[in-house]
């Protein structure tokens, strides 16, 4: 998968929104018809890749609508020609064998343009309250690591036994077997860097500042590995404009919409953070860490004029990282924005470098 340039995502808007409820010009709409018109358009614009988050009940409020990950995904594997469609799955709702099965399938619906996104679940009332259950933290992980390890022998068409602690599998395969999908992981954990390692093709990060990045990326990588190198993926929320004044002014206004989220009834941000397993490195992180949108967001660094996006977009490219997942607000308009202003600065400056070296 290695990238001559990055590879640009958006996140479905499977929530009705990727930021702080109430702005303006993006009424929260979960609905399928929005998604689908949404990521049809990021296809036209170029974009290379959608990731699909996966919730049962709505983090943003439990009297919101949430579409349904991967039902979304193989109606858009469907529809589309050329966007990879990532869905994320929590290990603990799916027996590893049927999640193969649903995989393949979608991935022979997208011709081969389907990946798996692996998190191990962080939100405790869809897993609690559904009467699912959480396991700790690490524990989540002995799961998870069983769990990833048979499913990515099973997409791979391999005849599987597993005999472990939550699984026990006896030659099981599945037919017909495709192209194995992509296996993404998220999470910055002792626990996740090890099993990215071990059994993903691309760690995603959440968004932080380059150094911190850095330093995760290196430790990443020195951990052991059979097979093709490990690619990181990044999630960003990108504030930009003409100029570094205009931009500065549409990040004051989000930081307005938050402040007034977290003082309305609904104490969206605020609640959301309680809600999260307080095991949780990512989290703990993240809950400290100033920044608006999802998984970090803006502390990704993707705000400012035209210019300085683009050029920390090559910044970011250099220090290892080919996938950028992006989120908006409002959600279309930016999206088309970045499309037109950013992504034709950031093959211009690759060309740049490339005839200078």
């Amino acid at each position: 998968m290695t990238s001559a340039k990055p590879r640009f995502g958006v996140w479905a808007n499977v929530h009705g929104t990727m930021a702080a409820l109430g702005h303006p010009d993006d009424p929260v709409d979960a609905s399928w018809s929005r998604v689908r018109d949404q990521i049809l358009l990021a296809e036209r614009l170029g974009f290379d890749s959608t990731l699909i988050a996966q919730h049962t009940m709505n983090p943003l409020g439990e009297d919101l609508d949430q579409l349904d990950a991967w039902s979304a995904a193989a109606a858009l594997a469907a529809l589309t020609e050329s966007i990879e469609i990532i869905a994320a799955v929590k290990p603990s709702i799916i027996h590893p064998t049927i999640l193969a099965k649903q995989a393949q399938g979608i991935q022979q619906i997208s011709g081969g343009r389907f990946a798996v996104n692996v998190v191990n679940a962080w939100w405790i009332p869809d897993l609690e309250r559904s009467g699912i259950g959480m396991l700790e933290h690490g524990e989540r992980y002995v799961y998870g690591t069983e769990w990833l390890h048979a499913v990515r022998k099973l997409l791979s068409g391999e005849r599987t036994t597993l005999r472990g602690k939550y699984f026990q599998i006896d030659d099981f395969v599945i037919r017909p077997a495709h192209t194995r999908p992509r296996i993404y992981l998220g999470g910055e954990s002792e626990q996740a860097r090890t099993l990215a390692a071990a059994e993903a093709d691309v760690l995603f990060l959440n968004g932080q500042a380059p150094e911190q990045a850095r330093t995760l990326l290196t430790d990443v990588r020195r951990r052991p590995r059979t097979g093709a190198p490990l690619r990181f993926g990044l999630a960003a929320f990108v504030v930009t404009a003409a100029t570094g004044r205009e931009a500065a002014e549409l990040m004051h206004q989000h930081w307005d919409l938050q402040r007034a989220d977290k003082a309305g009834a609904g104490d969206t941000i605020d609640r959301f953070s309680r809600d999260t397993d307080p095991a949780s490195p990512m989290w703990q992180r993240l809950s400290a860490l100033p920044h608006v949108g999802p998984n970090g967001g803006t502390a990704a660094g993707l705000v400012g004029d035209y210019d300085t996006v683009a050029q920390r977009i090559v910044d970011w490219f250099a220090d290892g990282i080919e996938t950028f997942m992006l989120a908006f607000q409002p959600f279309e308009a930016e999206m088309e924005r970045f499309a037109g202003e950013i992504l034709p600065r950031v093959d211009a400056l690759l060309k740049r470098e490339s005839l200078a070296s």
